[in-house]
Parts: C-alpha cells; structure tokens; sequence
C-alpha cells in the first residue's frame, strides 16, 4: 500500500470532448486531518404518503392478493427497500397527515371505516394500512419511524392518545386496546413531527399561531422515557424563513417544550411555475439545465435558515429538517392527476445526488432528510404497475451512497470552479463529497451535470479506486416495465496513465469511488 499524507491531493482536469488540450486543471483536495461532522444515516431517509399508489400496490397489497407478498407486502419492492438499507421511513403524510384519524386506521381490517382522501384524487380510502402495517413494514425494511400527527383535523386529545398507544406499556384501556390488536410490546417511535405544513393545506397558519399550537400540544404529549420520540415542528418552505425565525424565538425560548427539529420543504420544478412544471421525459437540454439550477438553490434555503439557528440556537439544540424534497413534473398522460405518477430519469439521479451533496456539508444541523417520495409518487425510489416493478435511477443514486450513511463528512476543496454554460446562466459543471466511512475507508462521490462533456480526474498515490458509475446516453434515459436495466450501475476500476490514477467521469453521470484507508 502506497503511504499518503493525511491531506491527500486530487487533481481534476476539465476535458471537452472537442478540445482536451485547451482544458485547465482543477485541484482539489480531500482533508482527513479536519473531519466535518457526522452524515446521519436519517438524511437518507424515505417518505411515504396516503397518495395514489405510493402504499396501496406500491406497498400493501394484501394477504390474498396474487403479487407475491409477506403478510400484505409486496416481496419485490420489501427486498429492494432492504438491498437499499432505508434508514428511516415517514408516515401517513403529507398533506394527508392533516386529515388522518389513527383510529380509523386501527382493528380488523373488514371493520375500519371507508373515508375519502380528499387532498389526493378523491378516492376511497379504506384505512387497510395503518398503525400496525406501518410499524411491521419498518421493522421488515429494518428502518426508523417518523409520525406525522394530525394538527389540522385532530386534537390535543386524539394526537396525546395516537402517542400513548404507540410508545407506552402502561396497564391503560389504549395500551389494552393496543395488545388487543395483536401488538404486546409498545411500538419504536423515533420522531414524532406536530402537523405538517401548516402555512398551507396543514391550515393556512401563521408562524404565531402554529408557535402557539405546537405548544399547547407539545405540553402534553408524553411517552416512557426509554421510548421519548424527537419532536419536529412543521416550518416554512422554499425562500420562507419566517417560520424559523418564529418557532426559534417563541418555542426554544419559553423552555418548557421540546422542540429538536424544524421541518422545511422545497420541490424542484425545471420551469419554476406550479401550473406548467415541465415532463418528466422528452425535456430539452435548457431544462435539463433549468431543473440543476433551480434544485441548487437548496443550499441557500438552507443557509438562510441555519444563519437564523445559529445565532437564535448556538447550543445546536435544534435540527434543521429538510422532510420533504425531490422533483415535480406535469404528471404523466394518462393517470390521475391526484396520483402524482411521473417516470424518473437519470436528471432525476443527478438531482439526487447534487442535494446529497449539499445535505452533506451542512450536516450538522441537517441531520434528516425525506424524499418524495418512495413508490409510485414524484421521484421515486420505485414504480409498479400490478405485478411488475421497476427499480429508479434515483434509487441508485441512492444505493451508491450507502457508504455515506452514518459517515464522517471530510472537506472538499476546489482550487477553481468549472462551469456548465447554457445560455447566460452557469450552474457548477462538477460536484464532489467525501467521507470516511464507518469501516475507514475514504469515499468519493463525483457528479458531471454536463450535457455534452466528460470530466477526467487524476487520482494520485491513491490505494485502490473502485466503485460505481451512473450514466446514460440519452439526456431523459430511463428503465421502463419492458426495459427495466436501461440504466444501472456499472463497476468502475481506474486505470494506471504516467504514474497517476486517472478516471474520466461521462456527461449525465454520478459517479461514487472507494478509495481505500488513506
């Protein structure tokens, strides 16, 4: 094994395919003596709603369906939710959060109230997955809980009584209630958020009013002290900092509720307007370029809202969770509009990993993050159609950076910034994390945003390079039910040039490396 030094230099150098040799060098430099703060696992966490056919043959299908399944879930998308080591899963909503009555949810199956699912389609909601489904279906992913209660349509009472049920082992009527219902011991409950936003379909709140709410409500929401869930509050959204403002002043100040986490949401429109928000596929190359830009623009959210903690909470008491996130097309032709049913791209990987990137270097106050969301809905990890299944571009951007989870973020730093020109704009040509994973070993994840151009990278006095490549050919390739493997990884091994280690990362591509014990 070649010694290095524990600041370990790479250099990059900016290739276009039509003049190499005009490219100019770009240093970069991982730094292993200063290592950042801890990527928790949770930011690789999963969000799955009440909506279309996100849990309802995306998940649940039912002890006598004809899918394959254990216990009412689908084995095929069960065991590639394992292979993907979810760390965290989000439930019931969203929007649908607000509406949502545990009860209803709860006891024979054949004898659980019908209700409409007014937020998503207006269809029939039977209540068939609730409580007791979720919480097996954690367990089975090998994944932590996330509730969302309701604040919108529920009580104090109703949100206190979900929690009892949840977490105690008291000698209660619910907690009998539970036991009835086939579950003895207590559920794990790892957060625990209070409405969901609530500027908007949560109940067209004000910062105040929500302050007030959350905790009048928080008071009394009790559970064991072994089984104490991390309390989210629902915060603002996009340019929105208002709503952190708000909540750091009036609720970490009075000193009496908890409060670990302020929720914030962004989706990634390519047009940046809700009622033409651009396709899924077929896009041009302004929005592919169009929807990097716009998704970037999550670091400033991000910034701008953790300046607000760091000077309200210097003690870092407060989380800064970014629990909803991903991209939103027009939905595609033919399926419900309510449904929110659109294919996935390798853009849709791209984008993926760009907020990886960024959740990445503000780990310390970002230490959970949803993707909207996980079958069937926005940019899913998963889509199905009866019995086929297919596995997402993001999905493996996702897959690629299971070495992130739970690793130590080691510093970046690039001795020029390369750009991908379109138009007047420029958005960073290239994107770069590190970090040092649990067993030790230093990786790498590298993302060309260009259309046209590869990067190649020089990788010297390194021990071993080795890993994992997404790309494709077409600017919108994407697998599909008669196609399923369009686009998956590849293996990647560098190869030896005078002494350097060089790899040459193609246009449209994410690219994440093992580079060993350094």
């Amino acid at each position: 094994m070649v010694s290095v030094k524990p600041l370990l230099f790479l250099c990059f150098s900016m290739v276009s395919l039509a003049a190499m040799a005009d490219t100019a060098r770009i240093d970069i430099s991982i730094d292993t003596q200063r290592p950042g703060a801890v990527l928790n696992k949770n930011i690789y966490g999963q969000f799955m709603e009440h909506l279309g056919r996100g849990i309802y043959e995306g998940v649940w299908v039912g002890k006598d369906s004809p899918i394959p399944n254990k216990n009412g879930y689908r084995l095929d998308v069960l065991q590639a939710l394992i292979d993907l080591k979810v760390p965290l899963l989000r439930w019931p909503g969203g929007c649908f959060a607000d509406e949502y009555h545990w009860r209803d949810g709860i006891g024979p199956r054949n004898e659980r109230p019908r209700t409409v699912n007014s937020n998503w389609g207006g269809v029939i909601e039977d209540n068939a997955f609730g409580t007791h489904e979720f919480f097996e279906f954690a367990e089975l992913v090998g994944a932590q809980t996330y509730i969302n209660g309701n604040l919108g349509t529920g009580s104090p009472k109703e949100m206190v009584e979900w929690l009892h049920y949840m977490t105690s082992d008291a000698d209660t009527t619910v907690v009998r209630e539970r036991k009835k219902n086939g579950r003895e011991r207590p559920f794990k409950v790892d957060y625990f958020a209070v409405g969901n936003e609530s500027w908007g379909c949560g109940g067209n709140m004000t910062p105040d009013y929500y302050a007030d709410l959350y905790k009048q409500y928080t008071t009394f929401l009790k559970a064991p002290e072994n089984n104490q869930p991390k309390f989210i509050a629902s915060g603002g959204t996009d340019v929105q900092t208002n709503w952190t403002q708000t909540l750091a002043e009036k609720i970490k100040r009075s000193g009496n509720v908890r409060m670990d986490a302020i929720s914030h949401h962004y989706y990634t429109l390519p047009t940046g307007d809700w009622e033409t928000k651009g396709s899924a596929t077929g896009y041009p190359e302004e929005q592919w370029f169009s929807t990097l830009q716009q998704t970037l623009r999550m670091e400033t959210f991000i910034t701008d809202n953790v300046a607000i903690l760091d000077e309200l909470d210097p003690e870092q008491e407060i989380g800064f969770y970014v629990d909803e996130w991903g991209t939103w097309y027009d939905v595609d032709k033919g399926t419900n509009p309510g449904f929110l049913y659109q294919q996935n791209t390798i853009r849709d990987a791209i984008v993926a990993g760009l907020n990886i990137h960024i959740f990445n270097r503000y780990a310390k106050r970002v230490q959970m993050t949803n993707i909207a969301q996980m079958v069937n809905v926005l940019q899913a990890m998963i889509l199905t159609d009866k019995e086929k299944m297919l596995l997402t571009p993001t999905y493996y951007a996702f897959k690629m950076h299971i070495p992130f989870q739970d690793a130590t973020y080691l510093p970046v730093n690039l001795s020029d910034t390369p750009l991908y020109q379109h138009g007047d704009d420029a958005i960073p040509a290239l994107s770069v994390s590190a970090a040092k994973a649990l067993n030790g070993d230093i990786y790498i994840s590298l993302i060309n945003t260009q259309v046209d151009n590869a990067v190649e990278v020089a990788l010297p006095q390194v021990s071993q390079v080795k890993g994992k490549l997404l790309n494709s050919r077409d600017m919108d390739g994407h697998n599909t039910f008669d196609h399923p493997d369009n686009i998956h990884p590849t293996d990647y091994t560098a190869t030896e040039v005078n002494g350097s280690t060089v790899i040459s990362i193609p246009a449209k591509s994410l690219m994440v490396l093992n580079l060993g014990q350094l």
